[in-house]
């Protein structure tokens, strides 16, 4: 009994549930679509941090043999809480989806419909298609096609979301009316570093590591592993470039906007100086060098 009510099943959804009861008797000004942004958030933050942990149990727990060494946490998060928060997951931002569009007022936004999930799996493709194939490809291979291998690996796909803490905690932020505030500015260097260590170097480092284990060069892995493998590695990897180019492009504008923010603070505060005097005519340098 305490091993489902602990399941994935129920604490997601469970605590969806909760933090949407809650944040409107503590943030009576927000609208329904801030309360469903800030609690799918939340959920996603606590799921990040049950699968880094997990994922550095398994990765200590293996290190030794990477390729046979076993865990039993590789498996069984995977289906426990893996698959049942990916699936709660897509649900909760479509729900995110509807709220914020309703909110603004869209006529086909009144109800549930198959127009307003149809507009949701367009707007979101690439997100929605990145959960199912984590459903459809990491669910199968952990469960049937790993012949008992390869727990190492598991556990380095599971700290993939080490970065995801830093991501909701940059949109609370925004929520909060924090954006410019040092702890935002802070996390946002946090975002790019852990997205790009966990989601994108992580990967040449498992070749890497595989080499090692088989005493092959880096370059020379692809082709010791199977087609399958290989594009599996490069369907999870290429959406996680896509999003980190987005992530760079969204820190360079908020560089530049500060930049420019700042300067006409800037022109705007000399602007409110009175005019220097003139030199008088006995001057023969001006009077800063005086």
């Amino acid at each position: 009994m305490l091993q489902v009510l602990a399941c994935g099943v129920v604490v997601f959804p469970g605590l969806f549930f909760v933090f949407r009861r809650v944040l409107p008797s503590i943030f009576k000004q927000w609208t329904d679509a801030d309360v469903v942004l800030v609690s799918e958030r939340l959920v996603s933050s606590v799921h990040a941090v049950m699968a880094t942990t997990a994922g550095v149990i398994v990765v200590l727990a293996c290190s030794g043999n990477i390729m046979t060494d076993r865990y039993w946490l590789a498996t069984y998060f995977v289906i426990w809480y893996g698959v049942p928060y990916m699936t709660y997951d897509i649900y909760a931002m479509y729900l995110s989806h509807y709220y914020r569009f309703r909110v603004k007022g869209h006529e086909e936004y009144k109800e549930h419909s198959l127009t307003t999930v149809n507009s949701f799996v367009r707007r979101e493709f690439l997100l929605v298609l990145h959960h199912i194939a984590l459903l459809t490809i990491l669910l199968p291979v952990t469960l049937f096609f790993r012949r008992d291998q390869g727990d190492y690996f598991i556990g380095c796909l599971f700290l993939t979301e080490l970065s995801t803490p830093f991501v909701s905690l940059g949109k609370i932020l925004i929520q909060l009316g924090l954006q410019d505030c040092w702890i935002h500015k802070a996390n946002g260097g946090m975002v790019l570093l852990s997205f790009f260590l966990c989601r994108i170097a992580l990967f040449p480092y498992m070749y890497w590591v595989y080499g090692r284990h088989y005493g092959i060069p880096v370059y020379g892995v692809p082709f010791h592993l199977t087609l399958s493998v290989n594009l599996g590695s490069l369907c999870i990897l290429a959406p996680q470039v896509y999003w980190f180019v987005l992530l760079c492009r969204k820190g360079w504008r908020l560089y530049q906007r500060q930049c420019h923010s700042t300067a006409a603070a800037g022109s705007q505060d000399s602007s409110l100086l009175p005019p220097p005097s003139p030199p008088s005519l006995t001057d023969s340098q001006p009077k800063g060098n005086h």
